[in-house]
């Protein structure tokens, strides 16, 4: 039998990349970065706000006490509640799912259950905006622990985005096509509700990893060009699969003159990228690849595409969270799967699936340090909030933001993955 992940932290703290992920998040939550875990690259942004703090006697209960709590709070809610847990939440949370998956299922599965008073979803903020936007005006939608952020998200600030686009508008004001718009917004999902509003404004659209390919088709229809933000590799790979050359993919820089780009690139330009990525996907490497290979000759590697462009290129296939679920699915007893993403997913693969060798690509235990915040004790302290009426780290997005971001979000959910 596999065991978590944070159980394995916790037997061999010398395999992970902070021992420290093993602690409760609330000795970390107040703290002024990502917490451990996090790469010394992600830089949050300054001030942060994190309202609240776990009472202390949540933080003192033993983990059979808070999970007892958890499925008493959950049977006396019913139907009231739907909890959505994504792929990379730890074990000993997303068993109290009522739907696990990547960002599109859960935005997708947030609708089946209209009738719920409150969607409580163990993510990360941007998923938690994305569920209230979505939402009926009556339902709430509680982030059981709001220092649950992401540092991608972070890195495509609303400011920073509408100076790149003051420019680019400026540069293509010229240009003589009636037909199609000079340029397309794309943000990943991971982002803030006010980017996704900035690209329902301005006739852009959201993307996830599933469906970046067909999200990609939609904007070259209406546009000359895509502005993708703020992850730089999905943008990167989900172009160069689709037969956009490299040389036509500058990535632009907001913090320089001229965003960082020639003007005759920037004209020429079929994507335009922005310098973000994820610190999870980032650790994966060719060489990594080549050291699977070696000791499992003939194995199979698939990677998120989150992953820098050579390691994609390296490995036998790439795609979304699902995607690498069904992947493993169709797999044979006895293969050998190497996977590049989240160590969450894989070890829950690898227990799922014990007829198969399912690993991690990367040899460190280095699970999102963000998502990694929600934790049984946050759980439970939102649950019983709701048996006595009371709702606690509710995400409520601003009625013009919604408006606009739902106009971008609806697009994406129409955009159905290949």
């Amino acid at each position: 039998m596999t065991i978590s992940v944070n159980e394995l932290i916790t037997t061999a703290p010398g395999a992970t990349c902070d021992a420290d992920l093993a602690k409760g998040p609330w000795a970390f939550d107040l703290s002024p970065g990502y917490g451990p875990g996090a790469s010394e690259h992600d830089l949050i942004p300054d001030p942060v706000v994190r309202p609240g703090q776990l009472p202390v006697a949540y933080q003192r209960m033993s983990e059979d006490e808070l999970h007892a709590r958890i499925r008493a709070a959950k049977e006396t809610l019913g139907d009231k509640l739907v909890i959505l847990g994504h792929f990379y939440q730890r074990d000993e949370v997303v068993q109290y799912a009522d739907f696990v998956g990547d960002s599109f299922q859960l935005a997708n599965a947030a609708l089946t259950k209209p009738d719920a008073e409150t969607i409580v979803f163990c993510g990360v903020h941007f998923m938690a905006e994305t569920a209230d936007i979505l939402a009926r005006p009556e339902q709430h939608v509680i982030l059981p622990n709001l220092a649950a952020g992401c540092s991608m998200a972070d890195m495509a600030d609303e400011d920073s985005v509408e100076s790149a686009w003051a420019e680019l508008m400026e540069l293509y004001a010229g240009e003589d096509d009636s037909e199609l718009a000079s340029v397309i917004p794309v943000t990943y999902m991971n982002s803030s509700a006010a980017l996704k509003a900035f690209c329902g404004r301005n006739g852009g659209i959201v993307c996830t990893s599933s469906n970046a390919a067909t999200v990609l088709e939609w904007a070259f229809e209406r546009g000359r060009r895509v502005l993708f933000f703020p992850d730089q590799h999905l943008g990167r790979n989900t172009a160069k699969a689709m037969g956009v050359p490299l040389e036509r993919m500058p990535m632009v820089n907001a913090r320089k003159p001229g965003l960082g780009v020639e003007r005759h690139e920037l004209l020429d330009a079929k994507v335009l990228l922005w310098p973000g990525f994820c610190s999870v996907h980032k650790r994966f490497t060719v060489a990594q690849i080549e050291q699977a290979r070696a000791q499992f000759p003939g194995c199979k590697v698939i990677v998120h595409p989150e992953s820098p462009m050579p390691v994609v290129d390296a490995a036998d296939a790439s795609g979304s969270t699902d995607a690498i679920r069904k992947f493993v699915i169709a797999s044979e007893p006895g293969d050998v799967i190497a996977i590049g993403t989240e160590i969450n997913m894989v070890n829950r693969l690898a227990a799922e699936f014990p007829d198969r060798t399912i690993f991690c690509l990367d040899p460190v235990i280095c699970p999102c340090s963000t998502m990694y915040r929600i934790h049984p004790g946050y759980l439970a302290w939102t649950l019983e909030g709701l048996v006595e009426g009371e709702i606690r780290n509710e995400i409520v997005v601003d009625d013009e933001v919604a408006a606009n971001a739902k106009i971008a979000l609806e697009r994406m959910l129409a955009a159905l993955p290949k």
